[in-house]
């Protein structure tokens, strides 16, 4: 499992988050869910060091660091320099890097993990697109595409369905239902809530600190929404929510 002990992270003086002890096991879709402002995003960057913290961070019984090529992970399309000139194939391509020899450039096997993982996420006939040329939806499923080719076992995903089609998400859906069946492990920051029930088997609830933390039907309650959202959630009637 993935497992977090008393990690806390601040930013300029501000805590961004308090005392996070989170157990992960292995296997499951997890939602990472809160209001803006939660630190889901920065939990997520936390877990993986993109950012600073305090406190200890485990893979396996072991400091995640040691485990990072096993990771996969999408940040949010703000996060990504789109200006840099790169192909939808080129970019996919990349996703195999961490498997690949010191030293050693990308061939005829990497090219075609690149056509499958493509194909996989339906993007094939954007190849040779440049990715500042690409639809919300398009981009997000060619970094999608990218984590598919790196062969990871966990995969850590920040947003996934902001700005995207209807038909992206759709994709992205499968795709992510499609990793849980071969054993993957899953994690998205996500914010709909009203599409909990469907997308996850598990959830983390978090407003700086964790609410709750567990299956979705057993955190997935009125009690706890209110106490990460309060008076900014209203009285909003959520499809699925437990009392």
């Amino acid at each position: 499992m993935i497992r977090t002990e008393n990690m806390n992270v601040d930013y300029f003086g501000n805590k961004a988050l308090v005392d996070i002890n989170i157990e992960i096991p292995f296997g499951y879709t997890y939602g990472i869910i809160g209001p803006n402002g939660a630190g889901k995003s920065t939990l997520m960057k936390a877990m993986l060091g993109i950012i600073k913290s305090r406190g200890k961070v485990e893979y396996c019984g072991n400091n995640i660091k040691e485990h990072l090529r096993k990771i996969a992970y999408v940040p949010q399309k703000s996060d990504i320099d789109l200006t840099f000139p790169i192909t939808v194939q080129d970019a996919v391509i990349t996703g195999t890097y961490p498997t690949l020899p010191l030293f050693k450039n990308a061939g005829k096997k990497e090219k075609e993990t690149a056509e499958k993982c493509m194909a996989m996420v339906s993007i094939s006939d954007l190849r040779n697109k440049q990715i500042n040329n690409l639809s919300g939806g398009q981009l997000q499923r060619v970094f999608i595409a990218r984590a598919l080719a790196q062969n990871a076992e966990t995969f850590f995903l920040d947003e996934p369905f902001v700005g995207v089609d209807l038909m992206s998400e759709r994709i992205i859906i499968d795709i992510l239902r499609k990793l849980r069946e071969q054993g993957k492990t899953v994690l998205v920051v996500h914010h709909d809530l009203h599409e909990v029930e469907s997308y996850f088997d598990r959830l983390i609830i978090l407003n700086r600190t964790v609410i709750a933390n567990g299956s979705v039907s057993g955190v997935f309650t009125n009690e706890n929404i209110q106490e990460a959202y309060g008076a900014s959630l209203g009285n909003i009637e959520i499809k699925g929510l437990g009392n």
